[in-house]
């Protein structure tokens, strides 16, 4: 018995006569599908852009008309319908429409080259009666049969074997989110942002069509294939996912603009910083700490290592970080303790870091950092990505190639420091009717002997005072420290690193000051 005929005798046991509207739009479950690669979305792509978009929205009914949050919660895939329960290293759940997911997205199938799509029914699902009047949980038969799915979800034995955690969810625009093992769901990555911290509005692309490879007996990858399709652009993405210690994603996206596109974010990632230790001003909390990303991490083409401590500032501000082929960027979360945030729901200390390398050169342009205020942690506040120095033009195709790695902290066998920490507060000089900064950088620094360390500060403006370096307990920690004194100035720019035996020994930490 193959693995196609076995994926269909186990759905038919499931679902007896409604095999052939679950499993695809084929009347019988052996019936040939179409042939598939990657060519096969990048033609679909091409083909789009000869046409305006036209956005898959699906008039809502019931059971998924105005749901609430919770009751959209309240919609569960059927873990008995999960595909790829026959031995594979994967499983796979359908996400339902509802709340602010109204977008039909097509999923489907390949397997030896051939594709077949699934098909949507309430059938996959089970309805908590809490929310809806199913005495059962299970909508009547045929009920919104008109409608479709809202993204995928894929699990995978991450943490424990047997154990099918979640490890990779698409949904809602080009969004999606992964996990290591020992994380949970934090910051989440796009597949393309327009318009982010541009002069026009911004665009939300949707991956409007996915085509799942089946995993083979005990695969540790998983190859998904995605259609982008927006306003301004269509592409065809294929991302191939090893899960682990570090979740690997080695992504390929093909574009295609309908017009040019100056304000492109290629490698989007989008995360929370609500407040840490750098600053407390205005919050009334009992927890120390409030971020999914507590730092953007550069390795630029030169080989510089720069750190830039995030921020939730009083409007929005925007930094950018002019390149020649970058090495690496990401939002990470280096803060690893339970005790810096003291929150035991969230567990902000197990949220993953993510980090972009290119795959090959991407020529001369700028990692974009935005930062966004935010009164609370409900909302993502944070953006970077990379942008390209020259336009994506229309009727032309744009690639870039890069892996996304997901986890706990980025492993470097470098003789290099690394920030762990900012803080920074007020001070009142005596006599004096102006306050000063006072900050403090915390260094980790690894095989480096402290004795030999030296601290070196660039300000923009302003004046800098008392300058020194001092050691803390707990591991071999360096912590450098300085007044600063703004006078008129409104805002200023840092850069401080360590030295030692006149060498470079430290990341640069880049400081962004708002009065």
């Amino acid at each position: 018995m193959d693995r196609r005929t076995l994926l269909g005798a186990a759905l038919a046991g499931l679902f007896g006569s409604q095999l052939s509207s679950l499993v695809g739009r084929a009347r019988a479950q052996d019936a040939p599908g179409e042939p598939f690669d990657f060519e096969t979305v990048i033609a679909r792509a091409r083909a789009a852009t000869g046409a305006p978009f036209q956005r898959p929205l699906i008039e809502l009914s019931e059971p998924f008309a105005d749901l609430s949050y919770d009751a959209f919660r309240g919609i569960r895939f059927r873990e008995e319908a999960r595909l790829f329960q026959d031995g594979g290293g994967f499983q796979m759940d359908l996400m339902p429409p509802g709340f602010y997911y109204s977008d039909r997205i097509e999923v489907n199938i390949v397997e030896g080259a051939m594709t077949r799509p699934l098909v949507f029914s309430t059938d996959f699902f089970d309805f908590q009666p809490r929310y809806f009047p199913f005495a059962d949980g299970r909508a009547p038969a045929g009920l919104a049969a008109d409608h479709g799915f809202s993204g995928v979800r894929f699990r995978h034995p991450i943490n424990s074997p047997g154990v099918w955690d979640e490890a990779l969810v698409f949904q809602g625009a080009s969004y999606f989110r992964a996990v290591a093992r020992d994380t949970f769901y934090g910051l989440s990555a796009r597949g393309l942002a327009i318009g982010t911290a541009g002069p026009e509005p911004e665009e939300f692309p949707l991956f409007t069509a996915f085509w799942v490879e089946a995993p083979a007996l005990g695969a540790r990858d998983l190859t998904i294939y995605a259609l982008l399709d927006g306003e301004s652009v269509a592409g065809a993405y294929r991302f191939v996912t090893s899960p682990g210690p570090e979740t690997v994603m080695a992504i390929s996206c093909v574009l295609f603009p309908r017009r040019d596109i100056e304000t492109v974010g290629v490698a989007p990632l989008t995360s929370m910083y609500w407040f840490g230790p750098e600053s407390r001003a205005g919050i009334d909390d009992f927890r120390n700490a409030v971020h999914d990303s507590d730092g953007l991490a550069i390795v630029n083409g030169g080989g510089e290592r720069l750190w830039r401590p995030l921020r939730n500032p009083p409007q929005v501000e925007l930094s950018y970080f002019v390149d020649d082929d970058p090495a690496m960027f990401g939002l990470m979360q280096r803060a690893r303790e339970f005790g810096q945030y003291m929150d035991a729901e969230a567990r902000y200390e197990q949220r993953p870091s993510a980090w972009v390398e290119p795959a090959e050169p991407w020529g001369r342009g700028t990692v974009v950092l935005v930062e966004i205020p935010t009164v609370d942690e409900k909302v993502d506040n944070i953006v970077a990505f990379w942008r390209p120095a020259d336009p994506l033009r229309a009727g032309e195709q744009h690639s870039f190639d890069y892996r996304l790695t997901w986890g706990r902290t980025r492993q470097e066998a470098l003789p290099l420091a690394r920030v762990i920490a900012t803080r920074a507060g007020a001070s009142i000089l005596e006599g004096r009717e102006y306050l000063e900064r006072v900050f403090v950088i915390e260094f980790e620094l690894g095989m480096i002997n402290f004795a030999t360390v030296t601290p070196m500060v660039e300000v923009s403006g302003g004046e800098v005072n008392g300058l020194s370096v001092t050691p803390l307990p707990g591991g071999n920690i360096a912590r450098a420290g300085f007044h600063y004194l703004p006078g008129d100035l409104s805002s200023a720019e840092f850069r401080l690193w360590l030295i030692s035996e006149d060498e470079i020994a430290s990341e640069v930490w880049l400081y962004r000051w708002t009065a």
